[in-house]
């Protein structure tokens, strides 16, 4: 259900491309995002940091694209910012990821994840350095399509190439740890 919740900014993004553009599809994320923080604040539910982190950065970059759009700057364009929102929000989340054990002192995938899973140190520590080098390799490949590609064609890799290797990764991941697992019945 959470991975539903996630991905719904996402979805009314590809939907309303489709219906009305680029600019369209950046207010609609912005506004799911919008209704996605309210509504959990309404049932007074916890928001998780990944949660305000991902309203963080569509309400900035998408902020950005709507205002650059609607206020012209000559040699700028105005979905740049768009384009590079995915991948800001991919090298924050490996950013905490990679710099958590060193100025924190403890493993963030850990942190989250724990309670879920019990595994030897040495496993937490190989999996939270993996997580921060899929995201960083997730916002490479981003900008590499965002600009080599036209916009439709990284709209379509966004939503479905970027969500099919999140899946792939996560199957990967699950196979690993699998041997690793502690069986608590």
């Amino acid at each position: 259900m959470k991975f539903l919740f996630d991905i719904f900014p996402v979805v009314l993004f590809f939907i309303a491309y489709q219906w009305g553009g680029i600019y369209w599809a950046t207010g609609m994320a912005i506004a799911a995002s919008i209704l996605q923080i309210g509504s959990l604040l309404l049932r007074r539910k916890p928001v998780d940091l990944t949660t305000w982190i991902g309203f963080s950065v569509i309400t900035i970059f998408g902020g950005l694209t709507l205002w650059t759009h609607l206020h012209p700057i000559p040699g700028l364009e105005a979905t740049i910012f768009i384009r590079w929102k995915p991948t800001v929000l991919y090298w924050i989340f490996a950013a905490i990821l990679a710099l958590g054990p060193l100025l924190l002192k403890r493993n963030p995938l850990k942190a989250v994840l724990s309670h879920q899973m019990h595994l030897p140190e040495p496993v937490w520590t190989r999996l939270n350095l993996a997580w921060s080098f899929f995201f960083m390799a997730l916002g490479l490949l981003n900008l590499y399509v965002a600009f080599s590609y036209p916009e439709a064609i990284w709209v379509k890799f966004k939503v479905f190439g970027l969500m099919a290797l999140m899946v792939v990764f996560v199957i990967a991941q699950g196979i690993y740890l699998s041997r690793f697992i502690e069986d608590r019945s």
